[in-house]
């Protein structure tokens, strides 16, 4: 939970600030998971921290639901151009990537558990949460 909270901060995702009165906050709650090798063995444990936006009702606390991805002929065909071509291919992944993007929109999220920082406070996101 460190590491997750380290990333957080380190990529600026939040400020800790008080709720404008009229806004809501959504609650936040870490999510476990455990990472198997190809052998069965327990490889490592992961954990995040995801915002509750299932509690969120559309239209009324938001408009809009976007996932950023590519479609799979996009793909097929800048790997087919490769191939043609020889080009090598090359992929990466990119550490939290869903923290990289940037809100427009006011949203703002409790304190994490075990991670309170100061009483009667929330963070106010400046970028994506999970």
């Amino acid at each position: 939970m460190d590491q997750e909270i380290e990333s957080i901060e380190s990529n600026k995702t939040w400020e800790l600030v008080d709720l404008p009165q009229g806004m809501k906050k959504i609650g936040v709650k870490w999510v476990y998971k455990t990472k198997y090798n190809e052998h069965g063995k327990i490889e490592k444990h992961k954990v995040r921290l995801v915002a509750k936006g299932y509690t969120q009702q559309h239209g009324i606390d938001f408009n809009e639901v976007f996932a950023p991805g590519s479609r799979w002929d996009t793909i097929r065909t800048i790997l087919a151009v490769a191939a043609s071509q020889g080009w090598n291919v090359y992929q990466l992944d990119v550490k939290s990537a869903f923290l990289h993007g940037e809100l427009i929109e006011n949203v703002y999220v409790d304190q994490p558990p075990g991670y309170n920082k100061e009483m009667g406070k929330i963070y106010k996101l400046k970028k994506a949460l999970y």
